[in-house]
């Protein structure tokens, strides 16, 4: 039972940073994703990873700055997951720190959004 719904959880924030990462490449200048299918589903696997087992260590070591900050250094952590990720796939190209900051807004309020309809959902 357990093993279900954490495997349900991937899977849900696997088709939301498919959804981020698609529109962030759709209206943002400077941010482009490979155009194929197959290289976004890499894509999005590998950026799932990173935000499945780096994020939350990055969150545990910078909780005092997240705390001081009312949680907007988490945005800092996100933009930080985003870079990793162009720097570790050549799917994706970031060019700048402008449509690094764009995709990282555009991306976290998806995350939030659907995630909280998701939760509100099937309460």
């Amino acid at each position: 039972m357990w093993g279900m719904k954490f495997l349900s959880r991937i899977i849900f924030f696997f088709l939301v940073n498919l959804i981020g990462l698609i529109v962030a490449s759709y209206f943002i200048e400077g941010f482009s994703v490979v155009p194929n299918f197959e290289n976004l589903l890499i894509l999005t696997c590998i950026f799932t990873v990173i935000n499945i087992l780096i994020k939350p260590i990055l969150k545990f070591v910078f909780s005092p700055f997240i705390i001081l900050t009312m949680g907007l250094f988490s945005l800092v952590i996100n933009a930080t997951m985003l870079k990793l990720l162009d720097i570790w796939s050549i799917s994706i190209t970031i060019s700048g720190i402008q449509a690094l900051i764009y995709a990282t807004l555009i991306i976290t309020i998806i995350n939030l959004s659907l995630t909280f309809v998701a939760k509100s959902s099937f309460k």
